[in-house]
């Protein structure tokens, strides 16, 4: 068990429960490779729709994590809708095959399911419909394990209605929850989030580039991390993505997915162009 994941002998409780969460400017950009899970396969759509398969997450996680991936996300998108628990199985064999923290979210509806997760490995656990569904949820599970294991992802979607702004939506994009993203956004935060999963429904899988306004929207509304995701076509996208300029999109980290699923580009292109650039990331191991 990786030294990160071992519980306090003497409190019974994870070591990262009391480690201070560090101001997002201090903290280096992140590429995050996303595994979505359905039927225990990956797959990959386009605006939450037209899944299709993209190989076995386990088989994935373990490239990913060798080809210098800072961390990865873990999502089982079918467990909210169908009333599935996540697949704990599937999480433990995959913590037993990487070396790199990941997240996992997926039907958790309760502390005991995110303890059950955190146990099976999973570093952090993602909250999504049953944070709308029940906002305490956040503040319960940090409480109990800190804010640094509680992610709160939110899908939006620009409203069609001539007014600015984006509304929150659930069950996989099906449900909208009439919510304010933004807003939305500042209240787990203030609850307890370490980190907010922002999905742009609009660009999701479209490749044509991240929703920058969106994403620098709620970055700038929140203290806390927030990982950009839904869209990225090209090393330019995720540039201006993690861009902390007035043009750019003012995440903490980049969420990846077909660009990576489908070969056309691999981590350590990415991470190697962005440090040209001068971006702070984690420099690539020797041989990368």
């Amino acid at each position: 068990m990786k030294k990160w994941r071992q519980v306090n002998p003497r409190t019974r409780q994870l070591p990262w429960r009391s480690l201070p969460l560090l101001p997002a400017a201090m903290v280096a950009k992140r590429i995050i490779p996303c595994l979505d899970v359905a039927d225990g396969r990956v797959v990959k759509g386009v605006n939450f729709v037209g899944l299709r398969d993209a190989g076995d997450p386990v088989e994935l996680a373990c490239r990913y994590s060798a080809s210098g991936a800072d961390e990865l996300v873990f999502l089982d998108i079918a467990a909210s809708h169908q009333g599935r628990a996540t697949l704990v199985e599937l999480v433990r064999r995959t913590a037993e095959a990487v070396t790199i923290p990941f997240t996992v979210g997926g039907g958790i509806s309760s502390v005991e399911g995110i303890t059950e997760l955190l146990r099976a490995g999973a570093d952090k656990v993602s909250l999504n419909s049953s944070a709308v569904r029940d906002p305490a949820l956040v503040a319960r599970g940090a409480e109990r394990f800190g804010c640094q294991c509680i992610v709160v992802a939110i899908d939006a979607r620009a409203r069609d209605n001539g007014q600015p702004g984006w509304d929150v939506y659930v069950k996989g994009g099906r449900e909208n929850t009439g919510l304010d993203a933004v807003a939305w956004a500042r209240q787990v935060v203030a609850l307890g989030a370490g980190e907010i999963l922002l999905t742009s429904m609009d660009g999701d899988g479209t490749q044509a580039g991240y929703a920058l306004g969106l994403t620098r929207a709620v970055a700038d509304a929140v203290d806390v991390p927030v990982i950009a995701s839904g869209g990225a076509g090209c090393i330019d996208h995720i540039a201006v993505a993690l861009d902390a300029g007035p043009a750019g999109g003012h995440a903490s980290a980049a969420l990846l997915a077909s660009l990576l699923h489908d070969g056309l580009l691999t981590v350590e292109q990415i991470k190697a162009d962005l440090l040209r650039r001068g971006l702070n990331l984690r420099p690539l191991a020797s041989g990368c």
